[in-house]
């Protein structure tokens, strides 16, 4: 309701109607607000200026990225069309630093705007983040469960497409990148369904189980664990067995000992795993 009068107070109905851009003086007014003295907030929007930045100080911009959710918590949702136009000049900054530290903090920004604005302002940019540099990407996926948790199922489900994109880095040796998707995904197991997880997650899960570096498979292990206690645990069981016989023909039966060993691995890292195999009669 705030934001409605605020709006009603720059424009009348004619001016909506037939003019789509602001006028230099609406402009400003459009950023008019009552929480912090509104010199204050002039002085922070003008510092993101890319032509300051060139100027004054390269690093201007990279300290704005910063405190952006601190501004945006003291002047709350009600005034986000104050930062709105500034927050996406900063993320579409030249400097990569700039943009990772807004892919550091758009899960906290996204639970102080709420769902609607989050879905209509920051989805467009985190999935710009998610076809960045590989320094930027490491931001939303680090955080990429505390994001996707605030989306409504619908909008959630349509990043299920995008996690393969994860495997692929600009540098392969990057392996702490595919480590930290291992540790993303236990997390997001929560937020799928059986089917969602056997058709979307079961595939990068298995592909991180034979990653060449040791700790990447070790997280994994504990993910592919955590995906056969959480299918067994839904009302349908043909996920489970599925990925059960999977597993045996895949590493159990392996003619290399590496795939023989991954499979006493993924069994050492829960007991119940081992409980399931039995009670769906896989040995003996």
């Amino acid at each position: 309701q705030s934001m409605d009068s605020t709006l009603h107070y720059i424009h009348n109905d004619s001016d909506l109607s037939t003019n789509s851009s602001f006028s230099p003086e609406e402009e400003r007014k459009s950023k008019v607000q009552d929480v912090v003295p509104q010199a204050l907030l002039d002085q922070y929007l003008s510092m993101t200026d890319p032509s300051r930045a060139q100027t004054v100080d390269t690093e201007i911009a990279k300290h704005c990225a910063y405190s952006l959710p601190g501004v945006a918590l003291t002047l709350g949702r009600q005034n986000w069309h104050c930062l709105k136009d500034t927050y996406e000049t900063l993320a579409s900054d030249m400097q990569w630093k700039v943009r990772r530290t807004l892919a550091f903090s758009i899960h906290e920004l996204a639970v102080i705007l709420g769902d609607q604005l989050t879905a209509g302002d920051l989805v467009p940019v985190f999935n710009g983040f998610l076809k960045d540099l590989d320094e930027v990407r490491i931001g939303v996926l680090k955080h990429l469960h505390d994001f996707l948790k605030l989306l409504h199922v619908d909008k959630r489900r349509e990043y299920l497409y995008q996690l393969q994109e994860f495997l692929v880095t600009d540098n392969s040796r990057n392996w702490r990148f595919r480590a930290e998707l291992a540790e993303q995904l236990i997390l997001l197991l929560d937020l799928y369904s059986a089917r969602d997880i056997y058709d979307y997650l079961r595939p990068i899960a298995f592909s991180l189980c034979a990653d060449k570096v040791s700790s990447v498979r070790w997280i994994s292990y504990k993910l592919v664990s955590e995906m056969v206690k959480k299918l067994y645990m839904a009302p349908t069981p043909t996920f489970v067995i599925d990925l059960m016989n999977e597993l045996v023909e895949k590493f159990c039966r392996c003619h290399k000992w590496s795939g023989r060993q991954t499979f006493v691995f993924i069994c050492q890292v829960k007991c119940l795993f081992i409980c399931i195999f039995f009670r769906l009669g896989f040995f003996g």
